[in-house]
């Protein structure tokens, strides 16, 4: 499975049926691209939009097509099964994955995990009340790298209206992030910003999901990604931190100690060595 998949923090989306924007959203800085074959393009254009990203991927270096994404049509709509059947080829090319839409399912998943092959890291998307309800087997389905947010869908399918603050929906992030605990995954993907022009927003909507345990989000513009970064990048005072933490420890031979004045322990420990393997991370990301 890919551990681009399961490390990255930001996920940009981009309309699969305008290929001449897939370059550009590989190059803005995005951890992962999500080529969008479901919401993004209308009906009429889905075979088009299908056609258009097998003849963009072959353009792709190979580094590229690892930091891809596929999002496909949900199992039940006319367009599900030929997506898989591209989706395999796609992957047979080195495209990391899917993101699969409307998850409800664990047999839904292994369907797409079969058709699409061992090396198909998935994403699947809780969008609705159903999906909530199984997000622990999905969360232990085969080949799931993360399990991901569609707060928006979701809101429609609870019959919600929440406000500016989404704090009605603090219940169901909050379940996404412990099903992902009880199923051995990295931490889950927040869903969009939906306002592109406020990078304070942006900024407001992923320090919400960082502190509820989410380890990523989703993007709809290149111009969000560095927000995102900016938040999910541990701090120069906070990796000094963990460093000296793990000193501490060391020091103390795994004992409890104290680091000034506070008292340093395991579950101390563990949350350094955390913020270290972010740190890590941000360094390694490219500026692509």
């Amino acid at each position: 499975m890919s551990a681009l998949v399961q490390h990255a923090c930001s996920f940009l989306f981009v309309p699969a049926n305008r290929p001449e924007r897939l370059p550009k959203a590989l190059a803005s800085g995005a951890d992962m691209v999500i080529a969008d074959w479901e919401d993004a393009v209308a009906p009429a254009d889905k075979d088009g939009a299908r056609a258009a990203l097998l003849a963009a991927c072959a353009d792709l270096a190979p580094a590229q097509r690892a930091r891809l994404l596929v999002r496909i049509n949900a199992a039940g709509t006319a367009w599900h099964a030929p997506d898989l059947r591209a989706l395999a080829q796609l992957v047979g090319q080195g495209v990391a994955g899917a993101v699969v839409p409307k998850a409800e399912s664990a047999d839904t998943l292994q369907g797409v995990a079969t058709a699409a092959g061992s090396a198909c890291a998935l994403v699947p998307l809780i969008e609705s009340v159903a999906g909530l309800d199984a997000a622990d087997a999905l969360a232990r389905a085969p080949q799931v790298a993360r399990l991901a947010f569609g707060h928006l869908d979701f809101q429609v399918d609870a019959g919600m209206q929440c406000a500016p603050d989404e704090a009605e929906l603090l219940p169901v992030r909050m379940a996404l992030v412990l099903a992902s605990r009880r199923g051995a995954l990295a931490q889950p993907i927040d869903g969009v910003t939906v306002d592109t022009r406020d990078a304070a927003t942006t900024t407001a909507d992923t320090r919400r999901a960082q502190r509820m345990g989410f380890g990523a989000k989703l993007c709809i513009h290149p111009a969000q990604v560095a927000s995102v970064h900016a938040v999910f990048a541990p701090t120069p005072e906070a990796v000094e931190r963990a460093r000296q933490v793990v000193q501490a420890m060391e020091a103390a031979q795994g004992g409890v100690c104290v680091l000034d004045g506070r008292m340093v322990d395991a579950p101390v420990l563990h949350l350094a060595r955390q913020t270290l393997q972010r740190h890590a991370w941000a360094l390694q990301r490219s500026p692509h």
